[in-house]
């Protein structure tokens, strides 16, 4: 397989969850699903960069939180109460011409042995053998237009029961897959929890990486390839593009160009994270090129701070998801009414939502498998309680734009943001990203080092 480099070791990696976790998950879905149902999902399919040049490959999470195997070219196939075994994987064959070209493949053989799949066949086979497996279950539970290649598949197969049989044996219901699996991936387990702290300490040595290089007169583009070799020095995939954004360019939220220098007196804020075994670290800092914050930036980076204190306070049991941000937004409301950026107090400017105006996004999000995790914020119309094993960012931030004429001119171009990753534990929290400084103190003292 085309993509990060695929040696034994890493392709049993993904196995630093034991098979009974995998085999858990599978029994808890299919149990919620029901005996009369079928559920299917598809491998993440190889994507093209460009000509024959392949992105790096990466699993489906859904399919990777099922099934834990690395392969494109799978479906997975889950049969409630089917006598000869209720978890059949479809995967490619062993072949010694294609795996001179690509590397081992797996095969149906290593995939029951390795995986604890109950039966496995060739992936060439699946319109000959899965039809009549689905045949007379109610439901078909699936990912239905995620990817238009399988959906196509599927309904072949639809059609094949209806014209072989007669009609009246084909699943007459399809039904959402997340329904059901995103619920349970909200909740980690011990050893997700574990893969994500060894995510998020990768990610943590990446940031310090960069913050010692990050001097006046380098670009943008060298601290990210600083970020990436300690990310891949450890056998880890960044979870996303880093954002490393100097100056005014840390206005943009989603800045990834990455091509400007570096520049004295400015700040430059990085958002980066580590991937280890499919799951997401996302850890974002902010801190002065050249050594030292200016006024300015030191009072907007303590609201900030401040803001992000408090918010990671409320992450924990009964408390509401949105109980972090509504407390980010009281603390920053303040602090923009104190140093003049904002008219008038913190109530009217919460009321009239004027704090949008430098601070427009939200506090948080759901972490795992995704940077952006699976999971409903909202229950009932209501905000969703934190349970122990949820994981969320906390970032809150504060962005000045450079053409921003309603305040002086020395605040204008200033974007900061702090975020951490903060699991939810029996007692309260734990912020998975503590090895990265962000009292500004600390920051200061060591960039003095470098």
């Amino acid at each position: 397989m085309r993509g990060w480099p695929q040696s034994p070791h890493w392709r049993h990696r993904a196995l630093s969850i034991a098979s009974a976790e995998f085999a858990r998950r599978r029994r808890q879905l299919m149990k919620m699903a029901g005996d009369d149902a079928a559920l299917l999902i598809a491998a993440a399919p190889e994507r093209m960069r460009n000509a024959d040049a392949a992105w790096p490959y990466r699993q489906d999470s859904d399919f990777h939180y099922l099934a834990g195997f690395p392969e494109t070219d799978a479906v997975l196939a889950l049969l409630p109460g089917r006598k000869h075994g209720e978890v059949v994987l479809f995967c490619r064959e062993r072949d010694a011409e294609r795996e001179r070209w690509h590397g081992e493949i797996t095969g149906t053989e290593r995939a029951v042995a390795d995986f604890g799949m109950d039966d496995a066949f060739p992936i060439d086979d699946i319109d000959d053998i899965l039809p009549g497996m689905i045949e007379g279950r109610a439901r078909v539970y699936c990912h239905f237009g995620r990817e238009p290649a399988f959906d196509a598949q599927l309904m072949g197969w639809m059609r094949r029961l209806r014209q072989l049989r007669g009609g009246g044996v084909a699943p007459k219901e399809f039904v959402a897959l997340g329904h059901l699996l995103h619920d349970l991936r909200l909740y980690k387990s011990r050893d997700e929890l574990r893969l994500m702290r060894t995510a998020a300490a990768v990610a943590a040595e990446a940031h310090l990486a960069a913050m010692r290089g990050a001097v006046p007169g380098r670009y943008e583009y060298e601290v990210e390839a600083d970020i990436l070799h300690t990310i891949r020095r450890h056998g880890a995939v960044p979870s996303f593009p880093p954002i490393v954004a100097g100056g005014a360019r840390a206005c943009t939220m989603h800045y990834i160009a990455n091509r400007a220098p570096l520049a004295d007196g400015e700040l430059l804020l990085i958002d980066a994270g580590a991937e280890v075994d499919c799951y997401a670290s996302d850890i974002s800092r902010t801190f002065p090129v050249g050594g030292r914050y200016s006024r300015e930036q030191r009072a907007l980076y303590e609201v900030v701070l401040t803001a992000q204190l408090a918010a990671i306070d409320e992450v924990r049991p009964g408390n509401p998801f949105d109980a972090a941000h509504h407390v980010a937004i009281r603390v920053i409301a303040e602090g923009l009414c104190a140093l003049g950026l904002l008219d008038g107090d913190a109530d009217s400017a919460i009321a009239e939502g004027r704090y949008k105006r430098f601070f427009p996004s939200k506090t948080g999000h759901w972490l795992g498998l995704d940077v952006h995790d699976v999971g409903d914020y909202r229950i009932d119309g209501e905000p969703r309680l934190l349970e122990p094993g949820m994981v969320v960012t906390v970032e809150p931030g504060i962005y000045v734009p450079p053409n921003e004429t309603g305040v002086p001119e020395r605040w204008r171009g200033i974007g900061i943001r702090i975020e951490d990753d903060v699991a939810v534990t029996r007692d309260g929290h734990e912020v998975l990203s503590a090895g990265v400084p962000k009292d500004p103190g600390e920051i200061e003292a060591l960039l003095a080092g470098r």
